[in-house]
């Protein structure tokens, strides 16, 4: 079953630690993020629009263009998710019971272990690809057009651009230091196609990776890797990122303990979803922004 457009975006938390954890790269693009939650929320903010009757029309046409299979938003949300659920699952179960807005780094050592780099430089190209693949079925063009992804770029804001600089600094910087562009672009320059088959991220998303076979979609993910890497170096270079610099801030917000940051990617797997909320959010926007458009 798929659930409808409005429910998830009523559903998005306002609290917790993926909320907090997104606040805390608001230094890194400053005003960017609201967190938007709430259908007819979304639709008034997107808008600006104050009449009931209006509203309704727009959140009617959103939702019956999220509900047309023929068109690509179902898709894209499915990718959102499923590269969040993938990434956490292993820790899952030892977050049941904890919520709130601080949880206790130290309680969950026991139960988490650092990434291996070449496992943490997968991930973070195929969350990458993910982007680029989502871009493309919101946006109604062929999903290798990695093109149209690297010129949109340049025009990211909003959630669109924070769930880029949380995947900078969450899947690149944390867990592989300042320069993770060059460690990933190695690894991933390295594998072969049972690396790919063998990763747990990348088979829950490789029925949508433009490819045909683990080999071009291996081809497809390098690819995406290299037209995009220019894009993070300036990303860093022009907020002068530092993996430092991230952590201090994410202290302001989650408790986290500086003697053990080796295991901090793996916490931040764990206990965040921000590719689901953040792309929530996106999906949210293009479908109001649509609807008003054809209305």
């Amino acid at each position: 079953m798929v659930k409808p457009i409005q429910k998830l975006v009523d559903e998005l938390p306002t609290g917790g630690i993926t909320v907090s954890a997104l606040r805390a790269l608001d230094f890194v693009v400053p005003g960017q993020w609201q967190n938007l939650v709430g259908f007819d929320n979304t639709i008034k903010a997107v808008t600006m629009e104050e009449d009931p009757a209006l509203i309704q029309q727009i959140g009617e046409r959103a939702i019956y263009l999220y509900n047309d299979e023929s068109q690509g938003y179902q898709r894209a949300q499915w990718l959102y998710e499923t590269v969040d659920s993938a990434a956490s699952a292993l820790g899952a179960a030892a977050l049941a019971n904890k919520v709130g807005e601080n949880i206790s780094f130290l309680g969950f050592l026991s139960n988490l272990t650092p990434k291996p780099e070449k496992a943490q430089s997968i991930d973070l190209s195929i969350k990458l690809v993910v982007e680029v693949v989502a871009f493309c079925q919101i946006n109604g063009i062929p999903g290798d057009s990695i093109g149209d992804f690297v010129s949109a770029l340049a025009d990211y804001g909003g959630e669109s651009l924070m769930r880029m600089a949380a995947l900078v600094c969450f899947d690149g910087l944390i867990p592989l230091g300042p320069d993770f562009i060059l460690k990933a672009g190695s690894t991933i320059n390295n594998l072969n196609p049972s690396d790919l088959t063998n990763n747990p991220v990348f088979k829950s998303v490789s029925s949508l990776i433009p490819g045909g076979s683990p080999a071009g979609q291996l081809g497809f993910i390098g690819q995406s890797f290299d037209n995009v890497k220019g894009w993070m170096g300036d990303f860093v270079s022009s907020r002068n990122l530092t993996p430092e610099k991230v952590v201090n801030n994410l202290q302001n917000f989650v408790e986290i303990s500086k003697d053990k940051l080796d295991y901090l990617g793996a916490f931040l797997d764990v206990t965040t979803n921000y590719y689901t909320h953040t792309g929530t959010q996106t999906l949210a926007r293009r479908l109001i922004e649509r609807a008003v458009a054809e209305i």
